[in-house]
Order: C-alpha cells, then sequence, then structure tokens
C-alpha cells in the first residue's frame, strides 16, 4: 500500500525563553525594534509536513514515499530516515539549505517564528512522473508554491486520488488559485481556522466546497473533526490526550490516519477516529517525530476511546 507524499522536510530549531516578550518589547518603541533574548533551552527537531506524515504512517505499515526537495546538509535526517526504514527514493537533494523553521517561545507560549525555505522553493523540480511503482494514495501537503500547484496537476493527469492540504502555505494562493487545486483533488484537509481562510479566499462556503471533492476532512482541534462527504456530515469525537506537551506536528499524524484507512477502503468515521487518536498521542510528545506505539498499544487505546475494536488487518503489510 503505497502513499505518495508530496510536501516539505524541514529542521525546526526551537528555543525556550524563561521571560516575557511583553517584558521586552515595548509598544511605543517599535519603530526601533531591537531586542535580544537568551535562550537558556533549545532542541532541533526534525520536521517538515511530509516527514512528519511519513513517519507516523511507516508506524502504521504503509509505505510512504516522500516526494520532497531537502539541502545538503539534509545527512542526519536521511539517517534517521533509513533507520525508520522510510524509503528516500524520492527525495532530491539540491544545493543550499534544507528548510529550516526558528521558533523561540516564551513563558506565555507566545512565538515568535523565522522560517527560511530553502530547497523546498525548488519542489516543483520534483515530479510524480519520475515515481515507478504504482500509487494507491496521495497527499499534496504544505510546499513550494510551484510545487504544490504542480504536484496537484500531476496527480491528477496519473488518475491518482489525492489530498489537497494546503495549510500554512493557504496564504501563497489566491482565490482563483485555490480553486483550481479544489477541482483536481480528491479529498480536501483543513483545521478549522485554515477553513475560513479557503472560505474567504475562494467565496465559497464549506460545503460548496465539500460537494466538490469526495470528503472535506475538518479538524478542529480539541473538538475533534467534521467530515463532510456525500452530502453527511460526520462528527468524529477527540481522543483525550495523556498530556498536552506540544501541538507540532499533530495535524501531521492526524493525515497519516487518513491516507492509511482510505488506502485500505475504512468508511469515515472509522477513518476519522483513528486520525484523532494519532494526533491525541502526538501532542504528548514534543517533536513532531518522537512519539511510538505499537500494534498492541494501539489497538488498546483506540478500543479505550471509541468502545470498539481497531478495524483489522490495519498493520497488515
Amino acid at each position: 500500500m503505497a502513499a505518495l507524499i508530496c510536501g516539505s522536510m524541514a529542521y525546526d530549531t526551537i528555543m525556550i525563553f524563561p521571560g516575557y516578550f511583553k517584558q521586552h518589547i515595548l509598544p511605543e518603541q517599535i519603530h526601533i525594534l531591537s531586542v535580544s533574548f537568551l535562550v537558556p533551552e533549545m532542541r532541533r527537531e526534525l520536521g517538515g509536513c511530509a516527514g512528519n506524515i511519513a513517519y507516523t504512517l511507516k508506524m502504521l505499515g504503509s509505505e510512504p514515499l516522500i516526494m520532497a526537495t531537502v539541502g545538503q546538509d539534509f545527512g542526519p535526517y536521511a539517517e534517521f530516515l533509513d533507520r525508520q526504514q522510510i524509503r528516500r527514493d524520492y527525495i532530491q537533494v539540491q544545493e543550499g539549505f534544507t528548510a529550516q523553521c526558528f521558533i523561540t517561545t516564551d513563558l506565555d507560549d507566545n512565538q515568535i517564528t523565522a522560517f527560511h525555505p530553502g530547497a523546498m522553493n525548488g519542489s516543483h523540480l520534483n515530479t510524480v512522473s519520475v515515481v515507478r511503482e504504482p500509487i494507491d494514495i496521495a497527499i499534496v501537503s504544505p510546499d513550494g508554491k510551484v510545487g504544490m500547484q504542480q504536484h496537484c496537476q500531476q496527480l491528477a493527469a496519473a488518475k491518482i486520488p489525492f489530498i489537497f492540504d494546503p495549510g500554512q502555505g493557504l496564504p501563497m494562493f489566491n482565490g482563483e488559485e485555490l480553486k483550481a487545486m479544489l477541482a483536481l483533488a480528491s479529498y480536501v484537509t483543513v483545521n478549522d481556522y485554515e477553513a475560513e481562510m479557503l472560505c474567504t479566499s475562494t467565496g465559497l462556503s464549506l460545503l460548496e466546497i465539500a460537494a466538490q471533492v469526495q470528503a472535506l476532512i475538518v479538524t478542529l482541534g480539541a473538538q475533534g473533526a467534521k467530515i463532510y462527504t456525500a452530502g453527511v456530515c460526520h462528527l468524529i469525537p477527540a481522543v483525550p490526550a495523556a498530556e498536552i506537551l506540544d501541538p507540532t506536528g499533530c495535524g501531521d499524524a492526524f493525515r497519516a490516519g487518513l491516507l492509511h484507512g482510505l488506502s485500505r477502503g475504512w468508511d469515515w468515521p472509522h477513518i476519522g477516529r483513528l486520525a484523532c487518536l494519532l494526533g491525541s498521542l502526538k501532542v504528548a510528545q514534543r517533536g513532531g517525530q518522537n512519539h511510538h506505539f505499537t500494534e498492541r498499544e494501539l489497538a488498546e487505546k483506540y478500543q479505550a476511546a471509541f468502545a470498539e475494536p481497531l478495524p483489522d488487518l490495519i498493520f497488515a503489510a
């Protein structure tokens, strides 16, 4: 069951400022802003939407194929993928840096973020036509703008069903560009804030968007998710997390559940429940690729959360 994951690979550098930005940023002096924060705690995480999705999907027993462009500093990330037995056939190395995100967080959980796209801007140089094997399902997640547009076009032309996941890339596109990609997609997934942005940009309502695709999935954080399909809205309950440590990558874990369920032909309520459970497991760990589960653990947590057994053969090869 091969799933093609078009999206970003990135290094996330996360720094913790043991104070409050508001005590150092004076509103009346914002025009001459010059501040420096001492950050005694720092960690580097492996991230990017494609990497995060592939990590969880591999644990589920599916075969993720990442399509991404990375820089010459990708070595440590490549070694990690190899240890996870995640294939790198369609990850293309270019000159320069892999995408980098630098996040500084204060004690109020306010964040100052700087993002360098690096090699991600060359994502359009990687094409679906190079894939040498059958693909059951695909996803176009946040990446370089031209790459996202072309991958949607290429997947549709190849008649490969795919999820359009614009995510934080939404502001890059105008309404007509978004409508064009919606018209090509089989499924669309956004969070509730992105859903509002999508509707505003396109002038379409959620129901109008849902009518164009096989399913529209809207995640609601701690409230679960809504799945609009065939004129029905399935309400998917959230799964309380054992601990809330870091929301980074929760949406990507959720999307891994969507891909896995779709590739196995599950119905939407079961797909949504698995996806919500995976998001809950991720939020209890820091970073997008540090959570772990076994087949037994996942089955037990699914049974406890939904009072029914996990669908059979979830970990089938």
